[in-house]
């Protein structure tokens, strides 16, 4: 998918940029011409791989509403990334760990969305792609924020490319499965320990029983569809879910 250098000229802004999927689509972005700016609590590691890319860093806590909105916004694109996880019955789930995982993967996204909006509008032309889930589109027990936050992140992103249509703007989001980070690493190995099963067994019976693929998304999977979603050749398509998800929704 990737023609070149299509975003020279750009500058991409990528949340939870310090690993996983976020690090990928910051080095896909750079690759295709972009300036990224690499935003992650992980100071360090979101220094990292901005050095590793030819751009800049900011270190920021996206829970916090006053360092979302000291950041600088006027960028060409945005891709929201961030996020983590809980695991609770309803009845057992704190209140203030749903509150904090509305606040990292809705509302963060809606502050930067609403302050990139503005500079998008006059050049006429962005890009924003919101790394939501498969969750965002299913849900499953146990996951009531990370599900309720990912569901709103799918409503968010219709509303902005409603909002945003024939102005030169693009919003969608991406929907991967289960995919190789560090977040879904410590998943399989709790899982692992909480049903005596080797690690192996998890992602077969646990982790992919609802993927038909049987295999992890890997982070350079998703960064090619957002690589793509932010080039020229994806000017049409705008409100759209696109699933990375080894054919889970197919079922």
């Amino acid at each position: 998918m990737n023609s070149g250098q299509d975003l020279n000229g750009r500058t991409a802004l990528v949340t939870g940029a310090a690993g996983g999927i976020g690090a990928a689509c910051a080095r896909r972005l750079a690759a295709a011409g972009a300036t990224v700016v690499a935003a992650d609590r992980d100071g360090a590691g979101a220094a990292a791989i901005a050095d590793a890319v030819g751009g800049r860093s900011v270190a920021v806590d996206l829970t916090d509403p006053a360092q979302l909105d000291a950041l600088d916004c006027d960028v060409d694109i945005v891709v929201n990334n961030a996020g983590r996880q809980y695991v609770a019955p309803v009845e057992d789930f704190p209140p203030e760990q749903f509150t904090g995982l509305l606040r990292l993967m809705l509302e963060a996204p809606f502050r930067l969305v609403r302050a990139a909006l503005p500079h998008m509008y006059r050049r006429g032309w962005g890009r924003i792609v919101n790394v939501s889930s498969v969750h965002g589109l299913r849900a499953s027990p146990y996951k009531a924020g990370y599900v309720a936050a990912k569901h709103g992140l799918e409503g968010l992103s219709k509303v902005v490319a409603a909002e945003s249509a024939g102005r030169g703007i693009t919003c969608n989001c991406v929907d991967p499965g289960y995919v190789r980070t560090p977040m879904v690493e410590r998943q399989i190995a709790d899982q692992a320990r909480e049903h005596h099963i080797a690690e192996a067994e998890v992602l077969d019976r646990v982790l992919l029983a609802r993927t038909p693929s049987k295999r992890l998304v890997e982070p350079a999977e998703v960064a090619e569809l957002v690589g793509y979603l932010c080039g020229p050749a994806a000017a049409s398509i705008t409100g759209a879910s696109l699933t990375l998800d080894g054919g889970w929704t197919a079922l």
